[in-house]
């Protein structure tokens, strides 16, 4: 009897610590870069509430790539949500030096999440809010820190990249480690597993 090919797994998501994740996994996979205009979907939607947003903007990324209809189209967006307000990325180091002050010694969220789409449609969602406490840091910790990881930060929505030095402005982290990374893991290899799509 003929083995039936599993699907192509596509991450809609250029980002380096979400292949790292999945190439660590054992997961063979191929990146595409999602076709949709992060800012415009933000200002042309009425939703406030953070976990609406990201489930929308996730949504919106993992739809806009065009797959067969086999593929498994894998889509992600993390907001950082602090005081009822939202944060997208920083876009310069000046503005990530503002946002780790006003930070210091208090905690916000992340929330996240992911998705799987299939022949145009969303066959899974998965979301997870991370309670994010930093440490009390004082000036020449936040100039230290940033002088030593420099622009790579920008590239984390809150100025931080939890898997290197980052992780030493925290007193505490409650939550799924992988959710804080951009990408919950355990459950998305659960999802893949029951299309068929996991190595093992």
């Amino acid at each position: 009897m003929k083995k039936k090919t599993p699907p192509k797994i596509i991450l809609g998501s250029t980002s380096s610590i979400r292949k790292a994740i999945l190439k660590n996994a054992g997961l063979g996979f191929v990146v595409r870069k999602p076709r949709v205009d992060e800012k415009a979907l933000r200002n042309a939607t009425t939703i406030k509430n953070a976990q609406e947003m990201s489930a929308f903007l996730a949504q919106k990324k993992a739809l806009s790539i065009k797959a067969d209809p086999r593929d498994l189209i894998i889509g992600s967006d993390q907001i950082l949500e602090f005081e009822n307000d939202q944060y997208a990325k920083a876009q310069t180091l000046e503005e990530a030096k503002k946002r780790l002050r006003i930070f210091s010694g208090k905690h916000h969220f992340l929330v996240g999440t992911t998705v799987l789409a299939k022949n145009g449609k969303i066959i899974w969602c998965h979301q997870a809010r991370s309670r994010m406490i930093v440490r009390k840091l004082s000036e020449k910790n936040i100039d230290t820190y940033i002088e030593r990881v420099g622009e790579g930060i920008l590239a984390s929505v809150g100025c931080y990249e939890v898997e290197g030095l980052g992780i030493t402005l925290f007193k505490n982290i409650e939550g799924d480690f992988f959710s804080v990374l951009g990408l919950p893991l355990l459950p998305l290899l659960k999802a893949l597993r029951e299309q068929g799509a996991s190595p093992i």
